[in-house]
């Protein structure tokens, strides 16, 4: 029996990607100042994207509209893995830390797939 998901608060891919939000903050802590309105500005809002989009669903009432906001968090994944492969080449993060973060965005990018599959 499958549990009844009352509050995107519930919904483990929503965790997953507060989650990615809080290791994006902690990384981008140690890039310069100069990347302020740049670079850390444009990380910032593509992880916040990711579990802000997810929790649209519980505001929308219909399955496309849900779906809409999942392909945005799905396309704010994508920039974030840009993201993070520029900060890696300009040497602000390492291959380490690139790698691990993308793992992250791969794992949350299957659970939206999945997502929408069974809308």
């Amino acid at each position: 029996m499958t549990e009844k998901i009352n509050h995107f608060q519930d919904l483990q891919i929503w965790r997953k990607g507060v989650d990615l939000v809080k290791s994006i903050y902690s990384l981008i802590n140690k890039f310069p100042t100069s990347e302020t309105y740049g670079l850390v500005s444009q990380m910032r809002r593509s992880a916040v994207s990711v579990p802000s989009n997810i929790a649209e669903r519980f505001k929308r009432f219909h399955n496309n509209e849900f779906r809409q906001f999942l392909y945005i968090a799905l396309g704010s994944c994508a920039e974030l893995e840009t993201q993070l492969v520029i900060a890696n080449e300009l040497n602000y993060i390492t291959h380490e830390n690139r790698k691990n973060i993308i793992e992250d965005i791969n794992h949350i990018s299957r659970m939206i797939y999945n997502l929408i599959k069974k809308l």
